[in-house]
């Protein structure tokens, strides 16, 4: 079992800053591991985009600690170790590659644009859709997109109707609901048992997801993060 997956499945039994500050020494092993395969990972994938390149893998990974303020569950800890690689590090735009990591057989690798709450960049990718929709089809039914394995699909928040401003009978109607547009590449725990492989691994993946990726930052291209 990798160190990353050990050390989440205690933490998911023991959330609580007590359990968490007394096991520091093992956190910081599971998250040095963690660094280690976003390094490998940035490597592979800087070969195609050397914009990736520009930042440390710590740079990269999101903290475990959650923001209890508006939530029910007062948890003090996320179980699961995430990134997001892209020539703008962990900003949700322009696009990249997201690796989440939680125990149970819960990983995915992802791709696309998982944030939801910037209606710039929803409106972007939607009127990009509404008038370059043969080119998302020819993506999602290429063979490397859609034989790969499992084949991936869209997923994201989604409303109940097509929006205004958009025809109701638009052949991208199913797409033009969404506020999100992404892809979830689920893997078992046992994946991470030899992190090289593991690298080799998601790496093939994240390159199939490659031209869903451009095709959304092809939409995006003129979105400015909003200004904290």
């Amino acid at each position: 079992m990798s160190k990353m997956i050990s050390y989440l499945k205690e933490l998911e039994q023991n959330n609580n800053r007590e359990w968490f500050h007394a096991h520091k020494a093992e956190y910081q092993e599971a998250s040095a591991q963690f660094e280690e395969i976003i390094a490998g990972l940035m490597a592979e994938l800087g070969k195609d985009d050397a914009g990736i390149l520009n930042y440390q893998p710590k740079e990269l990974s999101f903290k475990l600690m959650r923001d209890t303020r508006f939530s029910h569950d007062k948890s003090p800890y996320n179980p699961a170790f995430r990134c997001h690689i892209s020539p703008a590090g962990k900003l949700p735009v322009p696009v990249g590659f997201f690796l989440f990591i939680s125990p149970g057989d819960r990983s995915f690798l992802g791709g696309g644009l998982f944030a939801d709450m910037f209606r710039d960049a929803t409106a972007m990718v939607r009127d990009y859709i509404s008038s370059h929709g043969e080119e998302l089809i020819d993506i999602l039914e290429s063979p490397q997109f859609k034989d790969s394995n499992t084949g991936f699909v869209i997923k994201g928040t989604a409303l109940k109707n097509v929006p205004k401003g958009y025809s109701q009978e638009h052949s991208m109607a199913q797409y033009l609901k969404n506020k999100s547009w992404y892809i979830e590449d689920n893997f078992k725990d046992e994946k991470l048992e030899n992190p090289d492989a593991f690298i080799q691994y998601a790496a093939e993946r994240f390159r199939l997801m490659a031209p869903f990726n451009a095709y959304l930052n092809q939409a995006l291209k003129e979105f400015k993060m909003p200004q904290r």
